[in-house]
């Protein structure tokens, strides 16, 4: 499932469902160094779960160095908007998994 928002910038930033299937393929890109740094596993995951930036697709990173530069173009403005995007969607689960 696809979600779109716009960042500070106006940008259409399109996410994609970032699941198990990513996570390890993230892992596998990254090595075995930088996947146990949960810091940087993070904020790549956030970068990661962009498929568009207006309308132009965005490979799924598959290294450092293209974790880095889809950051890179993201810029502060797209990854705040990701991070702001994705934490509803973490109390969600949260809360369906609690019954309340």
């Amino acid at each position: 499932m696809e979600r779109v928002i716009t960042d500070k910038a106006g940008r259409r930033l399109t996410l994609r469902k970032f699941g198990v299937l990513e996570t390890l393929r993230l892992f596998k890109g990254v090595g075995p160094e930088l996947s146990t740094n949960n810091a940087y596993i993070g904020v790549a995951s956030y970068a990661g779960s962009v498929a568009m930036i207006d309308d132009i697709p965005m490979p799924f990173p598959a290294s450092e160095a293209a974790v880095e530069a889809l950051i890179e173009r993201l810029g502060d403005e797209g990854m705040e908007a990701v991070m702001a995007a994705a934490k509803p969607a973490a109390v969600e689960a949260v809360v369906a998994d609690a019954g309340n």
